[in-house]
């Protein structure tokens, strides 16, 4: 297989039901802004964090929900040269904690996984989706906005931790605390739903850096609103259970102001998902070029953030925070 908001979701390819990883249900196809901003205080320890998240927090878990959103006006055109940047394949290998019989399914992928953490503002625990990104320090997840910060009036998240591969209670890569989480400011400032992104910093695990033990997918940017991608994700709300890695494929294009919409029916739980062009289902790798940020209308499509230099900016603000 081949590989800017309100709630979150995903649009689909129908696959038959002997696939082992679900699509959600098919529908037919149809700047630089201000500077980025990060959360000042370091997460709680990796020990701290994992021993937080039992399995009753994480299934007590509620989708995340992107907050009331800004809109821009118009759309916005790519505001410059295409840019791209590779993943990376595993380099370390690892023994995982995976249940007896949990092998890789058909399209799952080991560099996404579930996102799990607190909002200060009402002391709930939510859940979101996330994937790692391709850098030089191996230690980049790529997620939604508002799954690391409230938006307008809100907060940074705390307990926040990323497990890959999740899968019916499994963790077969660990659970991986946050060091740092970032976003951009018009999203922190504003609820802008352009600017609904994300990236965090990951602490290791065992000594090792996160991109190094699942491998960790390219980033575009500036590639156009219409472009083919693959949607990864989590979703937890009916009739979805959020134990599952699901996924939709089709063609994007441009929904309001600078977002990128598709066909997709995921739920809540899927924020932050990534949307991969040429997604690898042999190695789980793809380049990231938006994320599932809300639900637009009815529950067949969503939208997600158009990935200008905006996000570009975010990567090496978040980059050059990394350890």
């Amino acid at each position: 297989m081949r590989a800017k908001r309100t709630v979150s979701l995903a649009f689909g390819f129908l696959l038959a039901a002997s696939v082992l990883v679900p699509t959600a249900q098919a529908a037919p196809n149809g700047s630089a802004a201000s500077m980025a901003r990060t959360s000042d205080n370091k997460i709680q320890s990796a020990a701290a964090a994992e021993a937080y998240w039992t399995s009753e927090r994480m299934a007590a878990a509620i989708p995340a929900q992107a907050p009331a959103t800004v809109q821009a006006a118009s759309p916005r055109q790519p505001s410059g040269r295409a840019g791209s940047i590779d993943g990376v394949a595993p380099s370390v290998k690892v023994k995982t904690e995976q249940a007896q019989g949990i092998g890789t399914m058909l399209n799952e992928s080991a560099t996404v996984g579930k996102v799990y953490f607190t909002n200060p503002a009402n002391g709930l625990n939510y859940v979101c989706s996330g994937a790692t990104v391709s850098s030089a320090k191996r230690k980049l997840v790529q997620t939604a906005g508002h799954c690391v910060h409230g938006g307008a009036g809100g907060q940074w998240m705390t307990n926040w931790v990323f497990v890959p591969r999740y899968r019916n209670g499994a963790r077969p890569f660990g659970t991986w605390s946050a060091r740092q989480l970032t976003a951009r400011t018009a999203w922190i400032n504003s609820s802008n739903s352009d600017e609904d992104m994300g990236i965090v910093i990951m602490q290791t695990l065992g000594g090792n850096s996160i991109a190094n033990v699942v491998g960790g997918n390219g980033l575009r940017w500036n590639w156009g609103y219409s472009v083919f991608v693959t949607i990864l994700g989590y979703p937890a709300g009916a009739p979805f259970t959020g134990e599952l890695q699901y996924f939709c494929q089709g063609t994007t294009w441009n929904g309001h102001g600078q977002q990128v919409r598709a066909w997709c029916n995921m739920t809540g739980g899927s924020s932050g998902g990534p949307w991969l062009q040429e997604y690898n289902d042999q190695n789980g790798l793809g380049y990231i070029n938006s994320v599932v940020s809300h639900r637009h209308g009815d529950a067949s499509q969503m939208d997600g953030p158009y990935f200008d230099n905006d996000i570009k900016s975010l990567y090496d603000f978040a980059e050059s925070l990394s350890p």
